[in-house]
C-alpha cells in the first residue's frame, strides 16, 4: 500500500455525516505514517443550530469557515504525508444549505479570500452513502448532539454532496459507495477497502463493493 502513496502526498477524505471519514482517515494516516488533519470540534453554535434556533445558521457556518481556514493554511511542508478528514471545499456546500442569499454574498467574500490561500488535495475520497444508511448511523451511534438532526436535513445534506462531487474535477477522485458495506465496524469491509485503495486513482473512478 506505501507504493500507491509515494505521489499522494495530500489526500482528503470526505462525505456527509457517519459515512465514516474519520475512520477511514484515522486508519491511512497510521498506514502511510502521515500527519492527520482533524476536522474542527468545540463549535459554539451548533447544538442550537440543529435545534433549529433563528440565526444560528450564519454563526456556525462562520465558525467552521475560520477554523478550517486557519488548520490548512498552515499545510506547506508536505515532505510528510498529510490525511486530512475534511475538504475545505465542503464549508461550501453546507453554506448554500444552510444560508439566506444575503448571507451567502456575505460567506462569499470571505470564502473566496481564504480559498486562494489554501492548497489542493491530489487524492480525494468521497464517502458515498444513502440518506437511509446515514439515518440509521446516526441513530446506532447515538451522540447527544445529532438527535436533533431532521430526516430532512439529512436528505439535503445526501444530495449536495452528490451533486458537488458529480462535477468535481480539481484533484483525483475515487467514489466510494459505503451503502452496503460498514467499514467501521467491520474489519473485513475495512480490509476490502484499503486493498482498492491499494491501487492507482486517476481522473474520478467509482468503487462499488458488494456488502
Amino acid at each position: 500500500m506505501a507504493k500507491l502513496f509515494e505521489q499522494p502526498r495530500f489526500i482528503a477524505v470526505e462525505g456527509p455525516i457517519r459515512a465514516g471519514k474519520s475512520t477511514l482517515a484515522r486508519v491511512l494516516a497510521d498506514t502511510l505514517h502521515a500527519r492527520r488533519i482533524v476536522e474542527p470540534e468545540g463549535n459554539p453554535f451548533l447544538d442550537r443550530f440543529y435545534q433549529g434556533q433563528a440565526g444560528m445558521a450564519f454563526a456556525t457556518q462562520m465558525w467552521f469557515l475560520m477554523e478550517r481556514y486557519e488548520q490548512q493554511r498552515e499545510l506547506e511542508d508536505f515532505s510528510t504525508p498529510i490525511v486530512a478528514d475534511y475538504l475545505f471545499e465542503k464549508d461550501k456546500i453546507f453554506a448554500y444549505i444552510n444560508l439566506s442569499d444575503a448571507e451567502l454574498d456575505l460567506y462569499n467574500c470571505y470564502y473566496q479570500m481564504f480559498r486562494a490561500e489554501i492548497p489542493t488535495p491530489e487524492l480525494v475520497i468521497y464517502l458515498q452513502a444513502s440518506p437511509d444508511a446515514l439515518k440509521q448511523r446516526i441513530r446506532r451511534k447515538g451522540v447527544p448532539g445529532e438527535r436533533a438532526i431532521s430526516e430532512k436535513y439529512i436528505e439535503q445534506v445526501a444530495a449536495a454532496y452528490e451533486h458537488f462531487f458529480f462535477h468535481y474535477s480539481a484533484s483525483d477522485l475515487l467514489v466510494v459507495n459505503t451503502t452496503d458495506i460498514d467499514f467501521v465496524n467491520n474489519n473485513r469491509d475495512l480490509q476490502l477497502l484499503l486493498k482498492r485503495l491499494a491501487e492507482p486513482v486517476h481522473g474520478t473512478q467509482y468503487f462499488l463493493p458488494l456488502g
